[in-house]
């Protein structure tokens, strides 16, 4: 996030708040026993998510 944002600040990690929302994983193996394959990577997708809402947030 910070590289496709262009965030050059530092990140810090507060160890004393609780650990957030569980760890949860996705499973594809049922779609893609059917022939589907992702298309776009993670980072792409975030990073056309984010130019996205730069062109189209109110006011702008």
């Amino acid at each position: 996030m910070a590289r496709i944002l262009g965030f050059s600040g530092r990140i810090a990690f507060d160890p004393s708040q609780p650990y957030g929302t569980p760890r949860k994983l996705l499973d594809v193996s049922r779609i893609q026993a059917l022939g589907w394959k992702a298309t776009t990577s993670l980072e792409e997708g975030i990073a056309r998510s984010y130019r996205w809402f730069l062109e189209n947030r109110p006011g702008h």
